[in-house]
């Protein structure tokens, strides 16, 4: 067995597997809010947006592999990260434990699972349509795909909404922890900084799911529409 290969099956190779994705994807998940919030800019700015991503396919795709890629990687190594925790956590550590811990650490993998199953229904509702098929046929007058109008329709139901809301509010606790942990399993949080750390990750938590969720809001209210 190679010694990296070694490195990746051990608790500390998890981790930096976990940290390294879990960067990856809190990038994603910047950008992705970045560009999302273009609609607020009008339809001509988030159709060019979604008309430049879709004109270069290598791009797109190599992000959507690279994507699911980190996705898989970083659920399966922390449900394995999990279960030797259970299996090694004794009766007085698991005590211990929950005292110091906080709610959003010890709900890491529930809410990852929950955000898991809201990553492939939103797949499915803009991404692949295949909940609203109907939507690939939205164009606007420079024959590009209607992005702008598809987000009004398909935020236009309170309960589509109010899915949404909860799934990011989910993520964004998940990061409220996560971007902690990530700096942790790097051995770049020491005692020194753990707690501006910790506050930096809550506020960066709290600004992601406000960007986030002003979108569907905003269709509801009529500002954008």
């Amino acid at each position: 067995m190679s010694p990296l290969l070694r490195l990746a099956k051990s608790s500390l190779g998890k981790k930096y597997l976990m940290a390294f994705t879990g960067f990856g994807l809190f990038g994603f998940v910047v950008m992705h809010m970045l560009g999302n919030l273009q609609v607020f800019l009008g339809p001509d700015a988030i159709n060019k947006y979604a008309h430049f991503l879709k004109s270069t396919p290598e791009l797109l795709w190599g992000a959507r592999l690279g994507l699911l890629a980190m996705v898989t990687v970083h659920f399966c190594v922390g449900i394995a990260l999990a279960i030797e925790n259970m299996q090694a956590r004794d009766q007085e550590y698991a005590v211990k434990r929950a005292v110091k811990a906080t709610l959003a650490s010890r709900t890491m993998v529930v809410s990852g699972l929950i955000v898991l199953s809201f990553i492939i229904y939103h797949l499915a509702h803009y991404t692949l349509l295949t909940i609203h098929p109907e939507y690939r046929n939205l164009h606007d007058d420079l024959g590009r795909h209607d992005v702008y109008r598809m987000i009004v329709l398909g935020f236009s139901s309170p309960s589509v909404v109010s899915f949404y809301v909860i799934s990011v509010g989910l993520l964004c606790f998940h990061l409220s922890h996560g971007i902690g942990a990530m700096f942790q399993s790097l051995g770049l949080k020491n005692e020194a900084y753990v707690e501006r750390i910790d506050c930096l990750a809550k506020i960066v938590a709290v600004g992601l799911f406000i960007g986030y969720i002003s979108i569907p809001l905003a269709v509801q209210i009529g500002m954008v529409k």
